[in-house]
């Protein structure tokens, strides 16, 4: 056998090692914990902020558009809150994670809570764009008249706050696959 050749089965012993990768896994969780916070909380206050009232004959007599008038929104808001405050109180378990690469039990417990999360958000995102498609279209055989031509600014909120609403649900995607890529290599 030649001097430089490999036998089968031996590997290169520069290969990186575990710690590291889980440590930039740990890494790249943690940035998109902050993502999904940034995505989640903008999206809750731009609905939750959403008004607009509309001058009709007088000014004494008045229509408006308001997110609590619907409770598809409501729903929206309280649940983009509620996943806002879950990421915010995930972050130190990430924070150790980095710290600590290994914590199986730890990444279970974050792996099932972000699954909740997922599925919460997912469910007022997709609410909300039900109803926000509504807004924008109508629907003729309900004899539902679309509201966006009169209300406009209340349609761009509402339209500009589901987009950080499904950020955040891809950004849970990821979170959920990286949890179980860095599970599989403990």
């Amino acid at each position: 056998m030649k001097a430089g050749a490999l036998e089968v089965g031996e590997g290169s012993k520069t290969a990186i090692p575990r710690g590291g990768v889980n440590r930039g896994i740990s890494i790249l969780d943690f940035i998109l914990r902050i993502v999904a916070i940034i995505g989640t909380l903008g999206s809750a206050i731009a609905m939750g902020t959403t008004d607009e009232r509309l001058p009709f004959f007088t000014q004494f007599v008045q229509f408006r558009a308001e997110y609590n008038d619907l409770p598809t929104f409501t729903f929206f808001v309280i649940a983009n809150s509620i996943v806002s405050g879950y990421l915010v109180l995930s972050l130190p378990l990430s924070i150790v994670h980095i710290v600590r690469s290994g914590g199986k039990a730890s990444r279970k417990v974050l792996i099932f809570f972000d699954t909740v999360m997922l599925a919460l958000l997912t469910a007022g995102a997709s609410a909300a764009s039900a109803i926000v498609y509504l807004a924008h279209k109508g629907n003729a055989q309900a004899n539902w008249f679309a509201i966006c031509q009169q209300f406009n600014s209340f349609c761009e909120r509402t339209s500009g706050s589901l987009i950080g609403s499904f950020v955040g649900i891809v950004v849970f995607i990821l979170l959920v696959l990286l949890s179980a890529v860095a599970l599989s290599r403990c």
